[in-house]
């Protein structure tokens, strides 16, 4: 299962444009590593006056991510974007962020007008096939079984196919 780790660097002033030079640099180096499937900026220090640059890291799995934090080129990077920072902190995405992985993220209506087309379709399918075999089930404990697969036909089938289909439409 891919893995999505989300990126915050605040750049210390002055020092953007070192910093994003040596960045663009370690991107394009960290590919050397099989487990690494993408990695980039989804936020410029231009966008928010804030002097944050976000980035967004994904992985194979969580084996390979680990390998790779663990690697000699991430300490050294991490040794010297030290020097251009003055604060980092390292989310993994596991929800809805984690769908929308474009650049510049969609408005929140979009995201939840394509998850909607996610969520109907495998409702009506749920109920179809698992629904009646739980329908004498303690309420709580159908309910739980339901989401659970739910959640997990969403994550790994559904949202991936629906964030894919309407790119264009969410990019707009």
């Amino acid at each position: 299962m891919p893995i999505h780790v989300a990126i915050t660097r605040k750049v210390i002033p002055g020092k953007e444009a070192e910093f994003e030079a040596a960045l663009q640099d370690f991107l394009g180096k960290s590919f050397v590593y099989d487990g690494v499937h993408g990695a980039m900026m989804i936020t410029s220090l231009k966008e928010d006056g804030k002097n944050e640059i976000g980035i967004l890291r994904t992985f194979k799995d969580e084996t390979e991510k680990n390998a790779f934090y663990d690697s000699e080129l991430f300490k050294q990077w991490e040794e010297y974007a030290s020097t251009l920072t003055e604060d980092t902190v390292y989310r993994d995405l596991t929800g809805l962020e984690a769908w929308f992985r474009s650049p510049g993220a969609p408005p929140r209506w979009k995201m939840a007008a394509a998850t909607l087309c996610g969520v109907f379709p495998t409702s009506l399918f749920l109920n179809f096939t698992i629904g009646h075999w739980t329908k004498d089930w303690n309420p709580v404990l159908r309910i739980l079984i339901i989401a659970a697969c739910m959640v997990g036909i969403l994550t790994w089938v559904v949202m991936p196919f629906i964030t894919k289909a309407m790119k264009g439409w969410l990019k707009k």
